[in-house]
């Protein structure tokens, strides 16, 4: 704990003036000074700083404090982390600060280096902004889409243009090592030939991502006609983890001042055109799911999120996934809510299509957590069976669980009573009297996995997987880099399969999510250490005294054979009803297409594997 003493020594030898003015630009206004308030959008300034008291106060919007304050709403950090930073701006040192000198210095390393990958990323910036002005088909696009140059700017997009260097343009060195560390240019060798450099992003439109505190991070990049992949992010570095980092977020605190709640999407696409329609207070996930780490970072600026989804089955899971990461911090005093849009659309179509009104009455119809958490407890449940009901009550734990001590706990316990179709109290008398199995957590095995015999999963079976389904999760399982370079309609097939593999598949999704792509034997020993997941990799008969060398094409050929069978399924489904249902026969008639390209590409896929 930080001595009081201390912050007082501290905030008496800190200009508030030189803080505050590092983020807002202030003007002399009598004996305090003026400036457009941050916490709130506005056009005349109201924002007030007071050398001699050493104060702020917004005339608008009522927000005050001191300097730890301003840092700690303004730019999102930790009261710890604001400390630090004004105790090293004046020469003092936290005295609570337990590490080494060795410790210190490494620590103050890591910060410079991450300084200077943000300086590097920032120079990238505008010479991506500075294309986009001298490119009228990268203008043309973003018109298209609804957006004015003002919201262009405000986000800072940007333009990479085609070519394979054309950064060399923006830097002296394009041999400098700092370009393949931010992540803007991708080093390739081949054996017995020399190093070859690129641009990472070449003809895509550009959205920096920004820390909460506005330094450029990484980029987001999507392109402009056709290409794969549409959606391309900046590889982790050291100053961008996707964990931990939400698009928009520096560009919406005052939207979600404002509004009071902060709406959580899925795209920077659909940020963007929320900001067009009105909605300045959107942020997104940067292609990964929903995080503690995200709900954690939103909670310091407002008490209300709102996530807003597909209503489709990824959608779901999406929201699913949201809720976990959400429960942990479903205070008696906080607002979680989710939003489902109809599954053919994302927010950006959705207000395109319908209207600002439209989407505004949408929001109005959040389901709250509450609701949320009974929906995706009962889901796969028959409540109509005792089998189903226990089912849900086994399910519901862990959830319930993961919620904090409080009166929104207490309440839950009695709605998951009554759904349950229990006698009153009868939840209560068994899960608060015998403390409840530990949450689910993102790396934690699935709920619904049946309990195992102590018995190892991995010395159960000297066999390799028999079947192809189990051969695919077990590639994955040993090369998890692989799950992210997987399409969308992949990813719907494998959490489609029934357990125990598509309850595996979301645990390492979950756990990618969580911890990145971790190597094998520690994939093995997270699994080893929960009985659920035990059982389930038994069941798959997976060898860990085996070694599974495969390519990435081996896993492909498995996948497009399971494809291929949907899709054959699902075309004597249509067969049936095409006779009386246009909307069918026209399915119908794309699906042999999608069909006969299937099985072109298995056959090619097992022709090359025999040339092999």
């Amino acid at each position: 704990m930080i001595p009081s003493g201390f912050i007082a020594d501290l905030l008496s030898r800190v200009d508030i003036v030189d803080v505050v003015g590092r983020h807002v630009q202030l003007k002399k206004g009598g004996a305090n000074l003026m400036g457009l308030c941050p916490f709130h959008g506005e056009k005349s300034p109201s924002f007030s700083v007071s050398p001699s008291k050493q104060f702020y106060y917004c005339f608008g919007c009522g927000a005050s404090g001191d300097a730890l304050r301003f840092l700690t709403e303004h730019t999102g950090a930790s009261f710890r982390d604001a400390v630090t930073e004004l105790a090293q701006q004046v020469g003092l040192q936290v005295p609570d600060d337990a590490r080494s000198d060795d410790e210190r210095q490494a620590a103050a390393q890591v910060r410079q280096r991450q300084a200077t990958l943000a300086e590097v990323l920032e120079r990238a910036a505008r010479h991506y902004r500075q294309q986009l002005k001298t490119t009228p088909r990268a203008v043309d696009y973003l018109k298209g889409r609804g957006l004015t140059g003002e919201i262009a700017a405000r986000f800072g997009l940007g333009y990479a243009p085609e070519g394979w260097h054309a950064l060399a343009g923006a830097f002296a060195r394009y041999d400098d090592p700092l370009l393949v560390e931010a992540g803007l240019v991708i080093e390739h060798q081949e054996e017995g030939q020399e190093t070859r450099r690129y641009d990472r992003f070449r003809d895509r439109v550009m959205f920096p991502i920004r820390a909460v505190g506005g330094e450029t991070i990484g980029f987001g990049a999507r392109v402009l006609d056709r290409g794969e992949p549409k959606y391309l992010n900046s590889p982790e570095t050291p100053v961008f983890v996707k964990g931990r980092e939400l698009y928009g977020l520096y560009e919406s605190r005052a939207g979600i001042r404002a509004r009071g709640h902060a709406l959580v999407v899925e795209g920077y696409m659909d940020v963007v055109a929320l900001a067009q329609s009105g909605f300045d207070n959107a942020v997104a996930t940067l292609g990964t799911a929903c995080t503690e780490e995200h709900v954690r970072k939103l909670f310091r600026f407002t008490d209300a999120v709102v996530f807003s989804f597909d209503g489709d089955a990824a959608g779901r899971r999406a929201a699913t996934r949201a809720l976990e990461a959400a429960l942990p911090h479903a205070s008696d005093l906080r607002s979680i809510r989710f939003l489902f849009l109809p599954p053919e659309h994302d927010p950006d179509s959705f207000v395109r299509e319908f209207g600002a009104a439209a989407f505004e009455r949408a929001l109005a119809q959040a389901v709250p957590l509450s609701r949320q958490m009974v929906d995706v407890a009962r889901e796969a449940c028959d409540l109509g069976t005792p089998e189903g009901r226990a089912r849900f009550v086994t399910q519901a734990r862990p959830l319930w669980a993961a919620l904090p001590e409080g009166a929104l706990k207490r309440q839950m316990l009695g709605e998951l009573n009554k759904a349950a179709s229990l006698p009153e109290g009868e939840l209560a008398a068994t899960w608060v009297a015998a403390p409840p199995a530990a949450p689910e957590r993102a790396g934690s095995a699935p709920s619904g996995v049946r309990a195992p015999r102590r018995t190892s999963a991995f010395s159960a079976s000297r066999r390799a997987p028999r079947k192809p389904v189990d051969r695919i999760v077990a590639l994955l399982l040993m090369q998890p880099t692989w799950w992210d370079q997987l399409t969308a309609e992949d990813h719907e097939l494998l959490h489609a399969l029934p357990s125990p593999h598509g309850d595996l598949l979301a645990w390492l999704e979950r756990d990618i999510v969580e911890h990145g792509a971790r190597p094998w034997a520690a994939i093995r020993a997270a699994l080893a250490a929960d009985e659920g997941a035990t059982r389930a990799l038994a069941e798959l008969h997976l060898d860990d005294s085996q070694e599974y060398e495969a390519a990435p094409g081996d896993l492909r050929l498995l996948l497009d054979g399971r494809l291929l069978e949907a899709v054959e399924a699902r075309q004597r489904e249509l067969a049936a009803a095409a006779a009386s249902d246009p909307a069918a026969m026209a399915e119908y008639r794309d699906s042999l297409v999608r069909s006969r390209q299937l099985r072109q590409r298995v056959s090619a896929s097992r022709a090359a594997a025999a040339d092999g």
